[in-house]
């Protein structure tokens, strides 16, 4: 199972590591999508700073298997209220958030049991 959340955490690290590196860069498909979904301007450089920790945590958790965890459980939590803000303003353009809350909750669900 350890090789198992190997590959799903640092996959699932490095769509977190390029998500906030775009955001912070307000790359405009990025903003584009934040807009719709109505998430203020000034909320993006928090979202990319949870992003990143959330990378950070799920590399960590490959030693230090309580942050894993924690960085899992929190990276699930990101997508869920992704997939819930999509859904709010009925933009059904959510495949993308609904397969990272999946990849998400696979990498916590291996953790776990590794």
């Amino acid at each position: 199972m350890f090789i198992a959340y190997a590959v799903v955490g640092v996959l699932l690290a490095l769509a977190l590591t390029a998500s906030a590196t775009f955001t912070l860069q307000r790359n405009d498909q990025i903003v584009a999508n934040m807009q719709k979904v109505q998430v203020p301007d000034s909320w993006l450089p928090r979202l990319a700073a949870l992003k990143a920790a959330g990378a950070i945590g799920l590399v960590a958790g490959l030693w230090v298997t309580p942050l894993g965890v924690a960085a899992a459980v929190g990276a699930t939590l990101y997508f869920i209220g992704a997939v819930i803000s999509h859904l709010r303003v009925k933009d059904h353009e959510l495949a993308p958030a609904a397969v990272l809350t999946l990849v998400a909750a696979a990498a916590l669900t291996l953790r776990i049991l590794a």
